[in-house]
This record gives C-alpha cells, structure tokens and sequence, in this order.
C-alpha cells in the first residue's frame, strides 16, 4: 500500500508506485518561491534547529527542507551542519496552499 505525503512534505510531488518513492521531484515551483532570496547567518537561536527557523520565517516548521534545497553544498546532514555561524541562501517566501 502507498502512503501519500501532505503538501508540506518534500515528498509531496514526488510518484510513488506500489513499495518505493519514484525519482525525487522536488515541490518547489516558481509560483510557490519569492523570485527574491537573502543570505541568512544562523544564530545560536537556530542552532541545530532548521525546523525553528522555517517556523519563524514561513509559518510551518515542516518546511525545515527548503533551507536545505537552497544550500545543498552546504546542508548535507540538514540538522548537524545547521550551526551558528553558517551562511544560508534562503527564500524571502515560501507560499503553499494549506499550509499552517
């Protein structure tokens, strides 16, 4: 039986068949994303947190993945690499229907 994943998983557009996830597809579109992006220093408010500061900046801590989407050279593990000090690209928005 396939699961089906909330639009807040970044696994959301991504096809499932009868066992396995297909190959990733990643649910970020041009009209969900502010065309503008800005560098962000974690602070140690963040640290080790990307699910406190995707809560702070797009009112859902479930978009924790986006940070990593943007900086995929330098979020390799997405919650032991999220340290002080780090700079981020991030989205000034992010903009879904139904999320919370």
């Amino acid at each position: 039986m396939a699961t089906e994943y909330s639009n807040t998983s970044n696994y959301s557009a991504t096809n499932l068949n009868k066992k396995y996830l297909e190959l990733y597809n990643p649910p970020l579109t041009q009209s969900q994303l502010d065309a503008d992006t800005r560098t962000f220093t974690i602070t140690s408010r963040y640290n080790r947190r990307p699910d406190l500061l995707a809560h702070e900046l797009y009112g859902s801590s479930r978009l924790w993945w986006v940070f990593v989407h943007y900086n995929r050279d330098i979020l390799k593990d997405p919650v032991m690499d999220f340290q002080t000090g780090k700079i981020l690209e991030v989205p000034k928005q992010f903009k879904s229907s139904g999320m919370r």
